[in-house]
């Protein structure tokens, strides 16, 4: 009897001892921190990369025409090759050779370099000027409405007097993989004829794959006037169709062709750009939440 009522009790002793050890695992799942998961009905080219927390897509140059906030994280470094074509209402034509270096740099900013060169109709070359420019973003992405960013730029020109051009960039994302830009542009000449221009200049686009292509539209309007006759300004007005291949995860290829609308517009003028990201070192961009 002694025995078998030891028996009983080292059988409940062991049932109470493994009961509460379920308990403490189960107390300690409890305690587990809750996951989030990362909205699943994104595109992948929507989802935030970067320190800033910007979309993917914003890593290549979606616009030839329009700029959207920043490129490049702190360090990261990208290049381009322009080629802009402008056919006149006279006949006559003329090309523009842009070579570019990107470099993201700390504090929501960047700094581009380009070097431009005209080709005429007559396939003369000659260099036209070497720019460099500095961008920088109030804020994250979406922590301003339309996410403003502010852009200057200073041309050291050949054989006219220097350019100064300053920009205001305000781009967003909708819903559906539509992505849009507008900028709000003043450039002038820093002497001879001191020719000044307001420019206006928007682009939107929809997605059709995921990280590898979208359509559009841009368009772009020029005021455009010398010191000697403000009161007759050029109105130019360009419209078109765009599109973006990526054709990589670092390479990419944007393009539009403009058309002009009035007699004060080029009949039409044209923007090939292919690039190539280095700034993402094992091929990959890392969402935030990742990299957090």
């Amino acid at each position: 009897m002694i025995k078998l009522t030891s028996l009983l009790t080292l059988a409940i002793a062991t049932s109470a001892a493994f009961a509460a050890e379920k308990k403490n695992a189960a107390s300690d799942v409890q305690r587990m921190p809750t996951v989030t998961a990362t909205d699943s009905s994104l595109l992948n080219e929507e989802r935030p990369v970067g320190e800033t927390g910007r979309p993917e897509w914003t890593s290549a140059r979606r616009f030839p025409t329009t700029r959207v906030y920043i490129q490049k994280d702190p360090w990261e470094v990208g290049v381009e090759q322009w080629w802009r074509y402008r056919y006149k209402r006279d006949g006559s034509s003329i090309s523009r050779l842009t070579s570019e270096i990107e470099i993201g740099l700390p504090h929501r900013m960047q700094l581009d370099l380009y070097y431009d060169m005209a080709v005429d109709g007559d396939s003369r070359s000659h260099t036209e000027d070497f720019a460099a420019e500095l961008r920088y973003a109030f804020a994250d992405w979406g922590k301003i409405p339309l996410n403003p960013t502010v852009y200057a730029e200073y041309k050291w020109t050949d054989k006219a007097p220097d350019v100064l051009e300053l920009k205001l960039l305000l781009g967003d994302q909708i819903a559906g993989g539509w992505h849009y830009g507008v900028n709000f542009v003043w450039e002038r000449q820093l002497g001879g004829e001191l020719e000044t221009e307001w420019m206006v200049v928007a682009g939107i686009s929809k997605t059709l794959l995921d990280g590898k292509l979208s359509v559009g539209i841009e368009a772009k309007y020029d005021h455009d006037s010398v010191h000697a006759d403000r009161g007759n300004p050029e109105h130019i007005m360009l419209v078109g169709p765009s599109v973006q291949w990526r054709i990589t995860e670092n390479i990419h290829l944007s393009t539009t062709a403009l058309f002009g609308t009035n007699q004060d517009s080029p009949r039409n003028e044209c923007y090939f750009i292919l690039g190539y990201d280095f700034g993402k070192a094992d091929g990959k961009y890392h969402p935030v939440s990742g990299r957090r």
